[in-house]
């Protein structure tokens, strides 16, 4: 009769000679190193928010759709007065600065599906399970208070030295691509090299663009300050992703 098939442990283990038959101890059952699931390994949901797993971004995004679904659908004259009176133009900073830095980032300017819109769920979901939802509000908060205030501050002193009319201060400026902007900028810090620098010329080359392009040049400006500003948070992210 032919041996009986080793134990099914045996086939984890390479081949060892010089064993002796009979001694018991010579070694254990190891424990197999379990194959990874390439699919699992991907697990390509976790590129959205969940209510669990990031709490902060998946709140944010429900408010959103609401006022995005609201913008698309309501009456487009109370749009517009909404819209105004959440703009960040000098003359909303000067009067009511805090009110209307939070309105305005209630908001997407170009609608659900604009690129800023996707950047906010994928960059602000990957930002938040790295450091978590109260760090990942700070970056955010960070590019989109500092931006707005590096646009707007120089458009009020252009007014008063006369270079600009007075209806600039009246400026509709609105939405969350400043913030987003600034969480590329902090995500690109915590990548791998070979992912870093491709997202860093990619999105920065788009910023670009869109400034020589001069459609919207204080708020293409904006951008790429909040994108700056997003780079410059690298020594406090990484520290905190360590301490996460």
């Amino acid at each position: 009769m032919p041996p009986p098939p080793p134990p099914a442990y045996d086939a984890c283990l390479p081949a060892v000679s010089g064993l002796l038959d009979a001694i018991p101890g010579q070694r254990g059952a190891p424990q197999c190193a379990p194959t990874p699931d390439p699919v699992r390994a991907l697990r390509p949901w976790r590129l959205l928010p969940t209510p669990t797993g990031t709490p902060f971004t998946f709140g944010y995004a429900a408010v959103l759709a609401v006022t995005s679904l609201f913008t698309e659908y309501a009456d487009p004259a109370l749009v517009h007065t909404l819209h105004q009176a959440s703009s960040t133009d000098v003359a909303h900073l000067v009067q009511t600065p805090v009110p209307v830095l939070v309105a305005s980032a209630l908001w997407i300017a170009g609608g659900i599906l604009s690129p800023f819109a996707v950047g906010f769920l994928l960059v602000l979901t990957a930002l938040e399970r790295r450091i978590g939802g109260p760090r990942t509000a700070c970056v955010f908060l960070l590019g989109h208070v500092l931006a707005t205030l590096a646009t707007e501050v120089p458009v009020g002193l252009a007014v008063l030295a006369g270079h600009l009319p007075d209806s600039s201060l009246h400026r509709l400026d609105y939405g969350v691509s400043f913030g987003v902007a600034a969480g590329v900028g902090a995500l690109a810090g915590l990548l791998t090299p070979w992912l870093r620098w491709p997202l860093l010329a990619a999105f920065g080359g788009m910023l670009t663009l869109d400034l020589i392009a001069f459609t919207d040049p204080m708020t293409n400006w904006g951008h790429l300050m909040a994108f700056a500003i997003g780079i410059a948070t690298w020594p406090w992210i990484r520290r905190w992703r360590t301490a996460a």
